[in-house]
């Protein structure tokens, strides 16, 4: 302090009048304002708020002046930087609590020379700092580089205003640069005075330089630590702390209290399930993990759905038995018309049930075309029981894992449809149909069918294993059925598990009176028709048999009456009628004219045309043989879609026929210059197997002797070269498939009679068969006597 200054006496009055080199000092507290910059300050001490109203009431300006010590309450001139800057009060708001809010400009760097004591406030002498306005080419260049430098740091910073950068960009003052980049970048108070005090421009910009250099390769620093972390922060932990984040949320909400309230549910479905030690320990340990998990988890919802299957399970749930065998008769009769022979083994099954209930019965499995019953037979026998029934379609199934579930590790996993029709019948002993056994495919996934054999042994399916519960579940209790169209497509293993049933098709009488009793009154029904508003007669219901369906089954000839009954609707419900009794009219009016006809007369009303009996996976059919020649070189000629057994066996009867010419009257130079065609009418189906051997002889032999086969006549058999005649399969369906077509005589192979007693009492009763040892039988009996007139040499030209 300079003594000499002593006798300088100001009063408050007076300051008004102070000499230029004479300005008001402000302390201020870790806060450094620069020339150019704009700030808010908050003055609180009593001398600094008496030094802000003198200025703004005199209009003068203040100089802001840092304190070395920040905590020191009323510094004093030793506690003072001596370098400021001279500020403007644009405005000085005060607030309730005395506090004056002052925005201050400054406009340049100052140097205190001494303080003036005595005053309310601090006053002092200075002397005003140089400012080096000169450009050239080395300042230019750092204002580049620093302004370059300064854009970097903001890009690293987040939220920065884009008017900000826009003011940056536009500053040409190096001065007011370097001081704009001191003043908002993040510098201790210390450094920034440092800063103001640096008079020289290229000191001061170098220093500017070096502290933000300092302050991007901090932030650049930051910028990978933060990269580094987020990096090493993997999904776990990350789901981890949303978890938590959640189920805060979810305890504000409330929610929390109903997933509690969910599990608690079950837990006790998981003790009330009654499963096994085995499976109640898995589902407890599982339960555990559940309720530390979070509700949104990726396993939180698998694993609850694992546990929901698993207490759902009927594992000590069954249906009692109430095998009444006089019951269990009366419901097969009331299902089903005919078909004794499968009731009565039927009733054997569940004889042996009822007297036997821990032991292992046969597995069934009925076989047949398509329409005879075979689903609704299983009703039936879950109806007689009092089981749940339960239905597996396994047509078109490729994939193991329809049978024994997928894996729990993979996305949507489930059950098998084993397990998951056991939980619909909600027991563990239904009765389970295994339909369309014979549909099942193999692909890439595995082979179903291997997979069944577990499924229907008795030895093995106590312990059957779902690779989705991953523990066994008892499925010996369960009663099996089987059924399927072919028996032939179901391998060896699994059909050696299985009892085989086969269910032929029906005769005309049987499907006339089943029309009655059941399919008529089901399909009225579904037409909305009273008993009194719609009738049809069993002549009707004949000629719809006859000419509207060819079939082994029924069904085609419930959707025939299920159109009369709907036609019969439309009439009743215009008000045409009130009650429809169906005519012959009616019927070719609904249904069209016939769709099939008696065409055994008209195709072998020539020689060379033998009507056959084939096998096809819907039942029986008749088959007719065509044979003609005309000149050629001699060829053997096959149209109609042959496989080639049936090729083969075409061969064989022309070389039969050849070596028989004396016996048959005709002379071999006919097959001179002459080719044989033997066709197969139907060309747009496959047509295969060896049993049409006699059939296609007998068409040749009526060729070459001009002699017409019977029209009422039908065969079947494999020949040889021997001229004997071999058995064949599928005797049942071809018998029914004559009996359908109005054949009178049945030709069948001698070693076949064991099938006799399989095939339905009434054809037998309505047919006459003849057994044929050799080929001669079935000529003897099946060519009509030719005419006198006609020679044999002569005769096969027609055709």
């Amino acid at each position: 302090m300079n003594d000499s200054n002593e006798n300088v006496s100001v009063e408050n009055e007076q300051v008004t009048r102070l000499p230029e080199d004479i300005i008001i000092v402000l302390p201020v507290r870790n806060t450094v304002l620069f020339p150019g910059m704009v700030m808010p300050i908050a003055v609180r001490r009593p001398r600094s708020v008496a030094a802000a109203q003198e200025a703004v009431k005199s209009g003068r300006q203040v100089c802001l002046l840092m304190q070395r010590d920040a905590e020191e309450e009323n510094p004093g001139p030793d506690e003072l930087y001596r370098v400021g800057t001279v500020a403007n009060i644009l405005r000085m708001v005060t607030t309730a609590d005395g506090v004056q809010h002052l925005i201050c400009q400054g406009e340049r760097r100052i140097r205190i020379l001494d303080f003036i004591e005595g005053q309310p406030f601090l006053l002092a002498r200075h002397q005003a700092l140089p400012e080096s306005r000169e450009m050239n080419k080395e300042i230019e260049a750092r204002m580049l580089n620093l302004r370059d430098r300064a854009m970097q740091a903001l890009d690293m910073l987040p939220q920065v205003p884009e008017e900000f950068r826009n003011g940056l960009a536009q500053i040409s003052s190096p001065t007011l640069l370097a001081d704009s980049i001191a003043f908002y970048l993040d510098l201790k108070p210390e450094e920034k005075q440092e800063i103001l005090e640096t008079t020289d421009l290229v000191a001061r910009m170098e220093r500017v330089q070096s502290l933000l250099d300092y302050r991007v390769e901090v932030l650049e620093l930051q910028q990978k630590i933060s990269e580094r972390t987020r990096e090493s922060l993997n999904l776990r932990q990350r789901e981890a702390l949303l978890r938590e984040q959640l189920k805060s949320i979810q305890r504000e909400l409330g929610e929390d209290d109903e997933q509690a309230e969910e599990l608690k549910q079950l837990e006790q479905a998981i003790a009330e399930a009654g499963m096994p030690e085995e499976a109640e320990e898995t589902a407890r340990r599982e339960l555990k993990r559940l309720q530390r998990m979070g509700e949104m988890s990726a396993e939180y919802s698998m694993t609850r759905t694992y546990l929901e299957w698993l207490s759902e399970l009927p594992w000590s749930k069954t249906t009692d038995d109430n095998i009444d065998i006089e019951r269990a008769r009366k419901v097969l009769d009331e299902d089903h018309y005919g078909l004794e022979k499968i009731k009565k083994r039927i009733l054997e099954y569940l004889a042996v049930r009822k007297l036997n209930p821990e032991g292992k019965s046969p597995i069934l499995c009925f076989v047949g075309p398509p329409g005879v019953g075979k689903t609704s037979l299983g009703q039936s026998i879950a109806r007689a029981v009092g089981r749940r029934f339960a239905r597996v379609s396994l047509g078109g199934v490729h994939d193991e894992a329809e049978i024994r579930g997928h894996r729990r590790t993979y996305v949507g996993a489930m059950p098998g449809n084993i397990i998951q029709n056991i939980r619909k019948a909600g027991t563990r002993n239904p009765v389970m149909m295994l339909d369309e056994m014979d549909k099942l495919g193999q692909g890439f996934h595995g082979d179903p069918n291997a997979a069944l054999l577990e499924v229907l042994d008795p030895e093995q399916n106590a312990t059957f294993r779902d690779a989705y519960l991953g523990m066994p579940f008892d499925l010996s209790q369960v009663m099996f059925i089987g059924t399927a169209n072919v028996l032939d497509n179901i391998p060896g293993p699994l059909r050696d598990r299985m009892e085989v049933i086969e269910l032929p098709g029906y005769t005309r009488e049987e499907k006339i009176e089943i029309a009655k009793r059941y399919l008529v009154r089901r399909q009225r029904e579904h037409a909305g028709l009273k008993p009194e508003q719609f009738e049809i007669g069993e002549d009707i219901i004949g000629m719809i048999v006859n000419e509207y369906t060819r079939e082994a089954g029924v069904r085609n000839l419930e959707r025939q009456i299920g159109a009369v009954a709907r036609n019969a609707a439309v009439r009743i419900a215009s008000g045409e009628v009130e009650k429809v009794t169906v005519t012959e009219e009616d019927l070719r009016r609904v249904l069209g004219p016939p769709r099939f006809e008696d065409e055994v007369a008209l195709r072998t009303a020539l020689p060379g045309v033998a009507t056959g009996l084939a096998w096809t996976p819907v039942g029986g059919d008749i088959l007719f043989i065509e044979a003609n020649r005309s000149p050629g070189s001699g060829k053997l000629i096959l149209t109609g879609q042959l496989g080639e057994v049936m090729k083969e066996s075409a061969q064989a009867a022309l070389t039969l026929i050849k070596n028989r010419a004396d016996s048959l009257g005709f002379s071999p130079s006919v097959f001179d210059g002459h080719d044989i065609h033997v066709h197969v009418p139907a060309g747009a189906i496959p047509k295969d197997g060896p049993s049409a051997g006699v059939a296609m002889y007998i068409a040749l032999a009526s060729l070459l002797t001009g002699r017409t086969v019977r029209n009422d006549v039908a065969m079947t058999g494999e020949i040889t070269l021997r001229g004997l005649v071999m058995p064949v399969g599928g005797i049942k369906e071809k018998v029914l498939a004559a009996h359908r077509a109005g054949i009178r005589t049945v030709m069948l192979p001698a070693r076949n009679r064991r099938d006799f007693e399989e095939i339905p009492e009434n054809a037998r009763k309505e047919l006459e068969f003849v057994w044929m040892e050799r080929v001669e039988d079935a000529v003897d009996h099946a060519l009509a006597t030719p005419p006198r007139s006609e020679m044999p040499r002569h005769a096969g030209t027609g055709g």
